[in-house]
């Protein structure tokens, strides 16, 4: 069975940074479309960035400049680098991986098979 397990979640100043981990068991990080989401209490789930098997990226407008989406094939790790933090960026944080290599430049939520139990990241003014 498929396991992904976030890490990095906690409280921070507006302007900090924090990294978000995931890792996996019984999967492959590298082979597969990975994702990170986010959801605030009230509103619905949102895709924040996604990597392919071949490393390409897409993040959502929002933490453009900001967020950073990585993997590290030999850990079977993915991570989120997350700097210049702000209130809106207050949520829980999701890992998660489609069945197959590619995103199809979509950050859609549906489209993604195996997810995390998540982290809280709380970002205070």
């Amino acid at each position: 069975q498929v396991q992904l397990v976030e890490s990095g979640g906690d409280s921070v100043q507006a302007g900090g940074s924090l990294r978000l981990s995931c890792s996996a068991s019984r999967y492959s990080i590298s082979t597969h479309c990975m994702g990170w989401f986010r959801q605030a209490p009230g509103k619905e789930r949102e895709g924040v960035a996604v990597i392919n098997l071949l490393g390409d990226t897409i993040h959502t407008d929002s933490v453009k400049g900001r967020f950073t989406i990585s993997r590290d094939n030999a850990k079977n790790s993915l991570y989120l680098q997350m700097n210049s933090l702000k209130p809106d960026d207050t949520a829980t944080y999701y890992c998660a991986g489609r069945s197959g290599a590619y995103c199809d430049n979509s950050l859609l939520p549906s489209n993604f098979a195996y997810w995390g139990q998540g982290t809280h990241v709380t970002v205070s003014s």
